[in-house]
């Protein structure tokens, strides 16, 4: 949740939300979805084979080995600005452009393509949508709202 802490402004953790946090875990599962795309595109990441191209992490044997399509940490920051939009509607916008900046950086950094990143982005909406049709997910999405909201209001956010 430490993304997301400037757009908040509070930061939120298992201590004084531990609602939301349970939620976060339980949320689905942006590796699995994204790992079957991976494993069936097989794409490279845009950097293999260009020794000089620079990105923003280290280039390990893990990370080339982890196709580039679509992007993990897109799906996941997608995912969850979605959801934090939803248990904070005041500052919705701020967070859906948040998750999209943390998107976008995987491209920047080139550790992804743009349209992995967009993938990425795109994964985390149908998780989104599909956690939506969940009552379970309603009721924890209702209470890690008013969770929130406190924090916030104790922190005069």
């Amino acid at each position: 949740m430490g993304h997301f802490e400037a757009t908040l402004g509070v930061l939120l953790t298992p201590q004084n939300a531990p609602i939301l946090t349970a939620l976060l875990e339980r949320a689905g599962d942006d590796r699995s979805v994204v790992s079957l795309a991976k494993t069936f595109w097989g794409t490279k990441r845009p950097y293999i084979g260009k020794d000089a191209s620079p990105i923003c992490e280290v280039k390990s044997a893990h990370l080339a080995g982890n196709p580039d399509y679509p992007s993990g940490h897109s799906a996941f920051g997608g995912h969850v600005a979605m959801i934090l939009a939803e248990v904070v509607p005041a500052r919705a916008d701020a967070l859906y452009a948040r998750g999209r900046e943390y998107a976008e950086s995987r491209w920047v950094c080139g550790s992804h393509s743009v349209s992995a990143a967009e993938a990425g982005l795109r994964s985390g909406e149908v998780i989104y949508a599909a956690e939506h049709r969940s009552e379970a997910f309603q009721r924890d999405i209702a209470m890690a709202r008013a969770e929130v909201a406190a924090v916030m209001a104790a922190a005069g956010k």
